[in-house]
């Protein structure tokens, strides 16, 4: 009995591009897990990138009340970005719950060396969980603007910190999944 037509086709495939259940291909294209927690973390890094672009105000103000110009200025992007893009928002929840599917599924299938794996999933669920508890629900307290000018000033300083830690964490999960699919 001969192969079939489908059976040749994958063998062939799998001579010219390697195996696709493990992370790479031999021409070093990344496959479908891989793929996915690092489209998720590099589309979670330009969120924060946005992010951070108002929250850097705060730095050249370190202590005392922030100008109401800085403080219109960051609370009014939050305002937009939470509470006036609702349905949108839910897009940034989406790539953050693919990101860790995809890295949980990366560590349950354990193919190669597990530290990418398990460094990947600190590296995710540490500064989404923090996002979820903590930095979104200041940012919208922000956002409203209904806090006293120090207690506003202190929530644009701490989504900041915030911002700043997140985005080390998912640019260094970038690195760790590019140079471990490579």
């Amino acid at each position: 009995m001969s192969p079939s037509p489908l059976s040749l086709w994958r063998r062939r495939r799998s001579r010219r591009h390697g195996d696709p259940r493990r992370g790479v291909c031999q021409r070093g294209t990344l496959t479908r897990l891989p793929a996915v927690v690092s489209a998720g973390a590099g589309f979670l890094l330009a969120v924060l990138w946005f992010d951070l672009m108002f929250d850097v105000q705060v730095l050249r103000h370190r202590t005392g009340e922030l100008p109401e110009a800085v403080l219109a200025s960051i609370a009014g992007y939050y305002r937009r970005v939470t509470t006036d893009a609702s349905p949108m928002s839910r897009l940034v929840l989406a790539a953050m719950l693919a990101t860790v599917g995809g890295v949980i599924a990366e560590v349950v299938r354990h193919e190669g060396s597990a530290w990418p794996g398990w460094a990947s999933l600190g590296l995710a669920t540490a500064p989404i969980l923090l996002a979820g508890g903590h930095t979104v629900p200041r940012a919208v307290r922000l956002g409203a603007r209904t806090d006293p000018l120090a207690e506003q000033s202190a929530l644009a300083r701490s989504v900041c910190r915030d911002h700043l830690f997140c985005f080390g964490a998912i640019a260094i999960l970038l690195v760790v999944q590019l140079t471990a699919a490579h």
